[in-house]
This record gives structure tokens, C-alpha cells and sequence, in this order.
């Protein structure tokens, strides 16, 4: 194993955060549709989506180096919130939260002088910095929109129409 044992446990929990902040943000983007907001309802399935992604890159990285993968249970979502601005808030904190997660991940490489484990967790890192700005300009832009969502709703619809032509 390329691994340590505690890197791998680690990973392993990493793994269930991730499967954890998909489950959230599915959870989020049902209660944006419950709402009428189909527009955040579709950016935040897309998060979900995402998010799965992370855990599974994790996932496979741990077979990668011959680790064990030992998936754990996730908690039941919060499922109902009063506003808009609640919901962004909650995802922002979630990304803070796995932030940190990935930050001690690569401290932990760092002290362990597992090196690919470091460069691996570099791709996280940098997206974590994507994913927190990313949040704190929807939750700005939830703020300034001073109660008017459909405005919210026309500006988020606009920016996944750029990113998903900046793709294609």
C-alpha cells in the first residue's frame, strides 16, 4: 500500500464527506424546486453531481495506491429552510467545512512525506477555492437581490449558459 494506514483512513472519511455534501446539496436543490425555483433547483443538482464526482475521484485514488476503501453511512439532509439566503448560506458552510477537510488532508501528506497523495489533493485544493468563491458570490448576489430570487433566478441561469458554452 502507497498509503498510510491513517492517510487511508482519512481518505476514507473524505470519501463520506463528500457522498455527504452531494446528499446536502441534493437535498437543497429540492427544496429550491419545492419553492418554484427551478434555475437554483438545476445549479444546485449540478453541485450535487459534482460532488459525487469528488468522492468517486477520492475513491478510486484509494484503490489507485492499494488502499481499502470502507464506505460509512451519511446522515439524513436537512430538508426544509426558511429563504433562499438560508440555503446558499448552508452550502457556503459547507464548503468552508470541506475545505478544511481537504487542508488537513494535505497537511497530513505533508507530515507523512506522501507525496503523491499531496499532488493528488492539489486538483482538491484549487477547487475548493473555486467552490467557496463560487458560493460567497451567490450568497452576495441572494443578499443584494434584496428578496426579488427571479432576479437571482436570471443571473444564475446566464452564468450556467456562459460556463456550459465555455465547455462545449
Amino acid at each position: 500500500m502507497m498509503i498510510s494506514e491513517t492517510m487511508n483512513t482519512k481518505l476514507n472519511e473524505q470519501i463520506t464527506a463528500e457522498f455527504a455534501a452531494a446528499h446536502h446539496y441534493l437535498a437543497m436543490a429540492c427544496a429550491f424546486e419545492d419553492m418554484g425555483y427551478k434555475i437554483l433547483a438545476a445549479r444546485f443538482m449540478a453541485q450535487y453531481q459534482e460532488e459525487n464526482e469528488h468522492a468517486m475521484k477520492i475513491l478510486h485514488y484509494v484503490q489507485e495506491v492499494g488502499g481499502k476503501v470502507v464506505l460509512d453511512g451519511i446522515a439524513k439532509p436537512r430538508a426544509e429552510f426558511k429563504s433562499t439566503e438560508e440555503i446558499v448560506a448552508t452550502a457556503l458552510e459547507s464548503e468552508r467545512s470541506i475545505t478544511a477537510k481537504i487542508n488537513a488532508l494535505a497537511a497530513l501528506a505533508e507530515s507523512d512525506k506522501d507525496f503523491a497523495t499531496r499532488s493528488f489533493l492539489g486538483w482538491f485544493i484549487d477547487e475548493q477555492v473555486e467552490e467557496v468563491s463560487s458560493m460567497s458570490d451567490l450568497l452576495n448576489l441572494v443578499k443584494l437581490a434584496d428578496g426579488n430570487i427571479l432576479q437571482v433566478e436570471s443571473r444564475v441561469r446566464h452564468e450556467m449558459m456562459e460556463a456550459k458554452n465555455a465547455t462545449t
